[in-house]
C-alpha cells in the first residue's frame, strides 16, 4: 500500500534519522516528495511511503513518539483535459514531470503517479482547468 504523508518536525527532532529508520527498521519504501528542513528550526517533510498497512501504522506510532506530527495527505488533482489548449504554462511549473506536452501529438499528458499535488499548476493554468480537492492537509 502506498500513502502520502506530511511530517511536521519540531526543532529538537530535525536531526533525527527518520527516513533511515523507516527503511532499516520497518522495511518501508520511502520516496521524499518535498522537504523544508533546517537545523534548529521546525520543518516539514512530504513523503510517499509504501509497505503493508500494519507496518505503516507501527512506523507512524514510532514517529509520533519522537514528537513528530504526521498527517496523511488526501488531496486529489482533477484536470479538465477536454478544454485544454496545450499552452504549456502548467508544464513550466511542474517540477515532478507529471504534466508534459507530448512532442508528437502536442497534447498535454497528465501522469497521476508522478504528481506530488503541490498545486503549482492550478495557479499557472490561464484557463483554470485544474482543481485541487482536499480531504485533509495540514
Amino acid at each position: 500500500m502506498k500513502k502520502r504523508y506530511i511530517f511536521h518536525f519540531p526543532p529538537e527532532a530535525i536531526n533525527l534519522p527518520i527516513t533511515y529508520t523507516l527503511v532499516k527498521d520497518f522495511d518501508i519504501k520511502v520516496n521524499i516528495l518535498n522537504a523544508d528542513l533546517s537545523s534548529g528550526k521546525s520543518g516539514k517533510l512530504v513523503m510517499e511511503i509504501e509497505a503493508h498497512e500494519n507496518t505503516i501504522n507501527e512506523a507512524l506510532r514510532f514517529i509520533e513518539k519522537k514528537n513528530i506530527r504526521c498527517n496523511e495527505i488526501k488531496r486529489q488533482l482533477t484536470f479538465k483535459e477536454e478544454a485544454c489548449i496545450a499552452c504549456g504554462a502548467c508544464t513550466a511549473v511542474c517540477f515532478s514531470g507529471a504534466l508534459v506536452l507530448d512532442r508528437v501529438s502536442w497534447l498535454l499528458r497528465f501522469n497521476h503517479e508522478n504528481c506530488v499535488i503541490c498545486g503549482l499548476c492550478v495557479k499557472a493554468c490561464p484557463l483554470q482547468l485544474f482543481n485541487l480537492e482536499m480531504d485533509q492537509y495540514v
